[in-house]
Formats: structure tokens, sequence, C-alpha cells
């Protein structure tokens, strides 16, 4: 399979390095407050490995930035970049086509800390104000 962060198409740049489960759920959880290394893994039942394998390409990639928080033993946090916290949006949005397509009983509900209300997400073109999938759509490759 052809390397995708080498595509000019930025949906596979993007997807070749968030484009799998865990690390959307590490950004997820990132976003929820989880800091820690023990704290993804209970938060996810990820084995160590992978989790560590995420957490350092999530870093690498700069969505994250790892910071010492103890000396002895040497222990470091993840925090979210500014390219981390700007994928929030996307997180949403993943959420609203699963609330749509992929219903169920029981689901994660996500409220605005602020106004109490569910935060129900919509993505707009910023030239047209028109919601994104509403109007036709051109794509055009480099040339």
């Amino acid at each position: 399979m052809q390397n995708l962060s080498d595509q000019p198409c930025l949906i596979a740049r993007s997807l070749a390095l968030v484009g799998d489960a865990w690390s959307m759920l590490i950004l997820r959880d990132a976003h929820a407050g989880l800091t820690r290394f023990d704290q993804f893994r209970k938060s996810l039942g990820i084995a160590p490995t992978i989790l560590t394998r995420r957490l350092a390409t999530l870093t690498e990639e700069g969505l994250l930035e790892k910071r010492r928080y103890s000396e002895r033993p040497p222990r470091d946090e993840y925090v979210l970049s500014e390219a981390g916290a700007d994928f929030l949006p996307v997180l949403f949005a993943i959420g609203a086509w699963g609330r749509k397509h992929r219903n169920g009983d029981r689901v994660t509900r996500f409220f605005d800390a602020e106004a109490g209300t569910e935060i129900d997400p919509v993505t707009i073109d910023r030239a047209t104000g028109a919601p994104i999938g509403t109007r036709p759509i051109r794509i055009e490759l480099p040339r």
C-alpha cells in the first residue's frame, strides 16, 4: 500500500496519522482531561505496547506534547498541543455521524459545560455558510 502521508490529499495525509481508532480515542480522552499513561490505559483498556506507540506517534506528529511531571521515578504526561486541540471538531463531526447512522440505546453524550446543553455539531463552509454535504463539491487534484 502506498504511504498515505505522501499523498496530495490532506484527508489521506491526516488519516495516515490519526486514522486508527486508538489514536482518535486517545485524543478524545485528552480532550476530556486525561494526561497520564495509566489514565489512558484504564479508560481505553488498551495494551501498553499499543498505547506507547500511539502516544509516541501523536507526540512526534505534534498533536500531543510530552511533559515531565515526576523525576523520581521519571514520569511523563501528555497534553494537547494546538494541533491536538484543533482536532476536537473532527471528533465531534465523527460523533454526529455516528449518532445519525450508528445510534444505540446507551451512548456517551457531550454537553457544553457552561450552557448545560447537549452539543449537536454542524460542519459548515466558512465562505457560503452552507452545511457541508448539502451542496455539490468539486475536487481538484494538484498539477
